[in-house]
């Protein structure tokens, strides 16, 4: 089974950026992937606040969520929304929302991030919690691949949130990492959350340098459960595609079942 990670460089503008994602699922479809990843803020990033906020869609309806449904449809495939701007309870903020579609285009989960970004080192600052509203619900869902749980970007760094997800076959974790803290974590925390959950790990990043001058890490990779990196891209648009094997995945928990194992 197949599973591929799209890797984007998105702009502040809806419109190219659904069209280059199409372009990436069509080509991952191709390929024979059964299973597909987008990145975070897929539809705009680098845009203002401003624009962000006016981008923000209603809960299952809008030209975002049509497109992925559409997609999902087209190809036939399982198809993992990265993150787009929805309505949030407090009206100056949205939620960053990873929608999950089936091959027939039906909507199957919906995740909201749960820990807000927040970094300031010299010039470099963040601070997600002043425009997004946090999610609560932890969230996974079986598909014929197995059970798979969401997160994003930076939820990677609270391992406690993946063992709530309980035994999971594949972990996807749609992100924007910059490159500042992507070149000292972002591998080594993927690796770590497919070792200890004994998982596949799908990492569909933004990568690159976006037209307000934001860059981000890439590095786009699949993991399989014994901590190797399967696939990678480093910069640019593309994507990363492997197969996803359930025989390596059972017999690396018989040969070391410390899920088993675990006492708290």
């Amino acid at each position: 089974m197949k599973i591929a990670a799209v890797q984007m460089i998105s702009g502040p503008d809806v419109a190219p950026n659904l069209a280059t994602a199409g372009c990436l699922i069509a080509e991952a479809a191709a390929a024979g992937a059964q299973l597909v990843a987008l990145p975070e803020y897929f539809p705009l990033i680098g845009a203002t606040d401003a624009d962000r906020l006016a981008a923000r869609e209603m809960d299952g309806s809008g030209p975002i969520q049509d497109f992925l449904a559409g997609a999902a449809k087209k190809h036939g495939l399982w198809l993992i929304g990265g993150s787009i701007p929805l309505r949030a309870d407090d009206p100056a903020k949205l939620r960053n929302a990873c929608l999950v579609f089936d091959p027939q285009g039906q909507r199957v989960a919906r995740y909201d991030k749960i820990h807000l970004f927040g970094f300031k080192k010299g010039d470099e600052a963040y601070d997600e919690a002043a425009t997004i509203e946090r999610g609560d619900q932890v969230v996974s869902f079986d598909s014929p691949l197995g059970r798979v749980g969401i997160a994003i970007c930076y939820d990677l760094r609270f391992p406690e949130l993946f063992r709530a997800m309980g035994e999971l076959d594949l972990l996807v974790l749609p992100s924007a990492f910059t490159d500042t803290t992507g070149r000292a974590h972002w591998e080594m925390l993927l690796r770590a959350r497919a070792v200890e959950n004994q998982c596949y790990v799908l990492a569909a990043a933004q990568g690159g340098q976006h037209p307000n001058g934001r860059m981000t890490h890439g590095n786009s990779m699949v993991i399989d459960p014994w901590g190797e990196v399967l696939a990678r891209m480093d910069k640019g648009e593309g994507v990363v595609i492997a197969e996803l094997n359930r025989e390596r995945l059972v017999d690396i928990r018989a040969s070391l079942p410390a899920l088993k194992h675990r006492i708290l």
